[in-house]
């Protein structure tokens, strides 16, 4: 590449920036520890998603030393919500780590950062690079958009660099002492101009450089960037009522959201009713006979991989002893809690909004009748 065509591309990427950079908290200070939780939260997560969830996390744990004494429970009820939980246990274990071993601070050593748990490569570049302002690339799924377009280093059956080229592209024309500055330009630029569909050509600082829009971008790109479909998933959940308390069981620490909170229940089997299915998965996962009441809600939530469809049913047990417990069998915990209680508990999106449906019909109240459905 011609020294004066880099020149050129950083002096217009960092113009760009200073005039329509995102104006985003985690912006405000540059603090490592800041940057570090933004990283993370960021990952398969949008922005707008992430910036509430990041500045009550910050009013919640100001420091790395806050979140290694929290309970693992207070953790996950502050990420609760986000999705992908491996990352707030990370984030646990890593400020636990800093504590022991960096007094409370983040390394800017590049091994260093990698050997933190939840830390890749890119993580790491950015924060050596937003945080610390060290000359590493990061280059997130935006910035490899741009260069793999700016460069046109793509093909008709989708991008045709791999990973390592593309960081030593991104370091070739990365400005010396500049780097937070240039990463998050191509950060912004790809999220809000570079678009993976439609992109905004015309109001783009590096169209009269870029290759990829001298071709075609919808042939080049279109066996890459199709959207997985997310699967469909409907399922029947029980809440249980007893004595005026619900039951809820915790996931287990591996699998689909670990050491979540939830109500029981399960996958509908086909040509199975809503109302068997309920019965059927509490038996199978308590091993104990429950009756469907009544039909609290039908909720639908869009994970990232899923789209579920939530049945909930008001159920009451038949055939438990007063003194006798169900015995969980696919999850690790259980325990019977009242309906003010429930905020004390981190749950899956769709259960999250079970409980509000809960709490607008059974009220806050510790206690209440022991059979609410009637």
């Amino acid at each position: 590449m011609l020294l004066q065509m880099i020149n050129k591309i950083q002096r217009r990427v960092l113009s760009w920036f200073e005039r329509n950079g995102r104006d985003l908290p985690w912006r405000k200070s540059y603090s490592p520890y800041q940057v570090w939780i933004s990283e993370i939260m960021l990952q398969q997560t949008q922005v707008k998603t992430v910036v509430p969830y990041f500045l009550r996390w910050m009013e919640r744990f100001p420091d790395p030393a806050a979140v290694a004494s929290a309970s693992e429970r207070d953790i996950m009820l502050a990420w609760e919500g986000l999705g992908y939980y491996a990352r707030a246990k990370n984030i646990h274990r890593t400020a636990q780590v800093l504590v022991h071993n960096f007094s409370g601070r983040i390394p800017a050593d590049f091994d260093a950062l990698l050997a933190l748990p939840g830390i890749g490569r890119y993580t790491a570049g950015a924060i050596q690079s937003i945080a610390f302002n060290l000359d590493f690339p990061a280059v997130d799924a935006n910035a490899a958009r741009i260069l793999r377009r700016l460069f046109n280093r793509l093909n008709s059956s989708g991008p045709a660099i791999s990973e390592t080229a593309l960081r030593k592209l991104a370091v070739e024309i990365l400005p010396k002492g500049r780097a937070r500055q240039f990463n998050q330009a191509l950060m912004d630029l790809g999220a809000t101009i570079c678009l993976s569909e439609s992109p905004r050509c015309d109001y783009c600082p590096l169209a009269e450089f870029c290759e990829g829009k001298k071709c075609d971008l919808s042939k080049l790109e279109s066996g890459s960037n199709r959207s997985r479909l997310a699967t469909p998933i409907e399922v029947s959940v029980g809440v249980i009522v007893r004595d005026g308390r619900i039951f809820i069981q915790k996931r287990p620490a591996r699998g689909l959201m670990p050491n979540l909170w939830e109500f029981p229940g399960g996958k509908i089997n086909e040509g199975e009713s809503r109302q068997k299915a309920v019965v059927r998965e509490i038996e199978e996962e308590l091993g104990i006979g429950v009756r469907p009441l009544e039909k609290l809600a039908l909720i639908r939530h869009c994970y990232t991989r899923f789209r579920v469809t939530l049945h909930a049913y008001l159920c009451e047990v038949y055939d438990l002893p007063p003194q006798k417990e169900p015995v969980p069998r696919a999850a690790v915990e259980c325990r019977w809690v009242s309906p003010a209680e429930l905020a004390l508990y981190p749950f899956p999106a769709a259960n999250r909004r079970l409980i509000g449906i809960l709490l607008d019909r059974f009220g806050n109240s510790s206690r209440g009748s022991a059979n609410p459905g009637r």
